[in-house]
């Protein structure tokens, strides 16, 4: 039969046990015994066999003593033949057929290395599996346990493949919809641009308009405009029995108090007999006024009242013809009276008299020494005298002469 493991604390064994010789020390338990072809299998836990159960791995020393290996007992039958290709195979164990004598890592060559030919290693057909080391593990084991790295090398490599290849899709698709709303933005800002531009277009096209209009309606006759803006500015005169018409013009008098235009002949009567003192009369209010001088030649006088009152703008250009005005005065006495017409015509100086501006707005006596007025609210003239045995034809003194003449406007 066959010899079994030996025990780490047993004595010494006899001959033919398997075991050392008196005087050796053992090296620990040795690998089973490779049965010698064409001897019976016996399991592990049978008689003559050691107990089934994991050991450590022995290791390797000389075969000096039969049933170890390289040594095939004495009594045992030839070898049978070899299997096909040889070498060492998994878990260290020597092949039967011919191949590389290098014995595994960890093992120490001796005589009879290599192994007997008639030897089978374990995990072979026939064979039972090395005791206390599965195969592919253990120290001294050329070849790893478990799946190939390159196998598993190749299945991470193509996953990182298909994992970069869905991250590029993925950008791919989030650029161009980034690009497609980067696009449609920027169309819109272009058609919001362009109306804008419109807008401001027509918003400035809508100004133009406005303020022309504005000049046009300014530049509109309206009488009662007219009348209500000169109406408290404008008074009835009485010079004792002479009855005219006066109006406040320019800044506030010098000493406080306000100055008046009127005519000359409306005041003369007083002027010749010394006597200066006139009342302005508006509604049921009276404020006595003072002649201060006069212009006999363009039929003009200065007053001065102490009350304060609104002065009239003198027009800034001479009159022309076809221009509209409005006559303010108390023709009959009756005050606040307005007639509206248009200039006829401006008249130079000749005759040895001055320049006159002619009108057909309608004046009756007591409109003497009233204002004549544009569309602007500006003096033109000082209403003066109508023709005898006519219709239409008034004469005015052009304000610019009673201005330049008196220094008040």
């Amino acid at each position: 039969m066959t010899a079994g493991y030996g025990s780490a604390d047993r004595g010494p064994a006899g001959p033919g046990d398997g075991a050392f010789p008196p005087g050796t020390a053992r090296p620990g338990p040795l690998p089973p015994r490779i049965e010698p072809a064409g001897s019976a299998y016996l399991p592990p836990g049978a008689p003559g066999q050691p107990a089934a159960g994991p050991s450590p791995r022995p290791a390797w020393s000389p075969p000096s003593q039969p049933g170890q290996w390289g040594v095939a007992p004495a009594n045992a039958p030839a070898p049978a033949a070899a299997p096909a290709a040889g070498g060492w195979g998994h878990g260290g164990t020597p092949s039967t057929a011919p191949g590389p004598s290098t014995p595994p890592p960890g093992a120490t060559p001796g005589p009879g290395w290599p192994p007997a030919s008639g030897s089978t290693p374990p995990g072979v057909p026939g064979q039972p599996p090395a005791h206390g080391h599965p195969q592919g593990s253990g120290p001294g084991q050329p070849y790893p346990a478990g799946p190939a790295p390159a196998t598993k090398g190749r299945g991470l490599t193509i996953t990182a493949l298909v994992l970069a290849g869905l991250l590029a899709v993925v950008t791919g698709v989030q650029a161009y919809q980034i690009n497609r709303l980067s696009n449609r933005l920027g169309d819109t800002d272009g058609r919001m641009a362009a109306a804008q531009a419109a807008d401001g277009t027509r918003l400035d096209g809508l100004e133009s308009r406005a303020g022309a209009l504005e000049k046009q309606a300014g530049a509109a006759f309206n009488p009662e405009a007219v009348a209500s803006a000169v109406l408290p500015s404008v008074f009835r005169v009485r010079a004792g029995n002479s009855t005219g018409t006066a109006f406040a013009i320019g800044k506030p008098a010098a000493g406080g108090g306000t100055n008046l235009f009127t005519n000359y002949h409306v005041v003369d009567a007083l002027w010749q007999t010394g006597e200066r003192e006139v009342f302005l009369e508006r509604t049921d209010q009276r404020f006595p006024a003072t002649i201060v001088r006069v212009d006999e030649a363009n039929d003009v006088a200065h007053l001065r009242t102490n009350g304060k009152f609104t002065g009239l703008v003198a027009a800034p250009a001479a009159v022309k013809s076809g221009q509209q005005i409005v006559v303010v005065g108390a023709p009959l006495g009756l005050e606040d009276s307005v007639t509206t017409g248009v200039v006829s015509a401006f008249r130079e100086a000749g005759g040895g008299e001055g320049p006159v501006i002619q009108f057909d707005a309608p004046i009756n006596p007591g409109n003497s020494g009233g204002p004549v007025i544009n569309g602007s609210k500006q003096v033109v003239g000082i209403a003066t005298a109508k023709a005898r045995n006519a219709e239409g034809i008034g004469l005015a003194v052009p304000i610019k002469v009673a201005c330049d003449g008196f220094k008040i406007c």
